[in-house]
């Protein structure tokens, strides 16, 4: 067909729509499908960009990816801003991680000893150099952590400035669902749906229930503190993430459930624990309380690359905490992925065929050149 599209993209949230660009950079006719962009997992994201505070043991392939990609956050969204000229929120203060008790301390060194012990830049602080740098900080803080290159953008700002940059490159949204890939006529179909991927592909992609505060600082001001915190309070993680207009976003539960209904119990426990690390935002207004749907996998890392069994399908799904991170180099690798059949050695890990694959399904061909 003369009008086929080279490339349909099933999703536009962040992942989708930067693959969507990336592709129309590369001078590909692309679409991209989604009734609603923006409405998933992003909407509700508080945007942390944060491979060291988010590295756990055990899962040395996925930080070397946060790490890869958080290192191209400062080009991409500079570009994204010129192309635009949508300033999406991206934040280079770093990020505190504390400890309220001995035991939230204790807990937390062991991860830090692990983030250091792998090479990545933990800086461990005093509570009164913390509170030299947030003097906004609970007296009680006991102690804590610099990661200097753990930084945040806004998603809400982020997604409308990646449609913008999609469409002004040539890309062509069409907002209807897609419930079968059969119906897609493209060359490649890349899905990049968060949970909505399972039912399209098979793919192990489950739900994972997560809900977040939304404050803001009275007087239309901005927020009392610079940096993101992340912090343990009496055994509750939690996380406060600082906007110049005021908001303060405070998570986020981690949840095996398939709602997105908000619970007091959730508030209250968020709350108690932002409260308890920075006494200030109890003067704060409430704004917002919501939940979303990450889309989480068997192993925590996300599912890149060709679909066994399904020529030129490609899946870009299940970045479950951590897909706006992971939103460059997700980008990049796909679109060079679709453009010339070749998969990037960063990919490896990432395969779909990690999972196994449908016996009865026919051999996998590359045949999207």
């Amino acid at each position: 067909m003369l009008n086929r599209p080279d490339v349909a993209v099933v999703g536009a949230g962040p992942v989708g729509l930067a693959i969507a660009w990336r592709c129309a950079q590369r001078g590909l006719r692309v679409v991209v499908h989604d009734p609603a962009p923006g409405s998933g997992a992003s909407h509700v994201a508080a945007g942390m960009l944060a491979p060291v505070a988010e590295a756990y043991f055990g899962e040395h392939e996925l930080t070397a990816l946060l790490s890869a990609s958080a290192a191209r956050w400062p080009a991409f969204a500079a570009e994204l801003t010129a192309t635009t000229g949508v300033d999406v929120g991206y934040r280079t203060e770093g990020t505190l991680m504390v400890g309220l008790t001995a035991d939230d301390l204790a807990e937390a060194r062991r991860l830090w000893a692990y983030q250091q012990g792998i090479g990545l830049p933990v800086t461990p602080l005093r509570p009164s150099a913390l509170r030299e740098r947030e003097p906004a900080l609970a007296t009680r803080v006991r102690g804590g952590a610099l990661a200097a290159t753990d930084h945040q953008v806004d998603p809400r700002r982020l997604v409308p400035a990646l449609r913008t940059a999609a469409e002004r490159a040539g890309a062509t949204l069409l907002p209807a669902a897609v419930r079968r890939l059969s119906d897609v006529d493209a060359r490649v179909t890349v899905v990049a749906a968060g949970c909505g991927a399972a039912v399209l592909t098979g793919l192990p992609v489950r739900p994972v229930k997560g809900q977040v505060v939304r404050l803001r600082a009275p007087g239309g001001g901005a927020p009392g503190f610079r940096h993101v915190i992340r912090g343990y309070a009496d055994g509750e993680h939690v996380y406060l993430v600082p906007r110049r207009d005021g908001e303060v976003v405070v998570g986020a539960t981690v949840e095996e459930r398939t709602d997105t209904d908000v619970s007091a119990g959730a508030v209250l426990r968020l709350l108690r624990a932002a409260v308890d690390l920075l006494p200030e935002l109890a003067e704060y207004d409430l704004v917002e309380t919501l939940a979303g749907l990450r889309p989480g996998t068997p192993d925590n890392a996300p599912i890149l690359g060709p679909l066994p069994g399904r020529p030129g399908v490609l899946a870009a799904t299940g970045h479950h905490r951590h897909g706006i991170v992971l939103t460059p180099i997700t980008a990049d690798l796909m679109a060079g992925l679709v453009a010339t059949g070749a998969t990037d050695p960063l990919l490896a890990p990432f395969a779909p065929a990690r999972f196994g694959r449908d016996p009865s399904a026919p051999e996998e061909e590359h045949t999207w050149n």
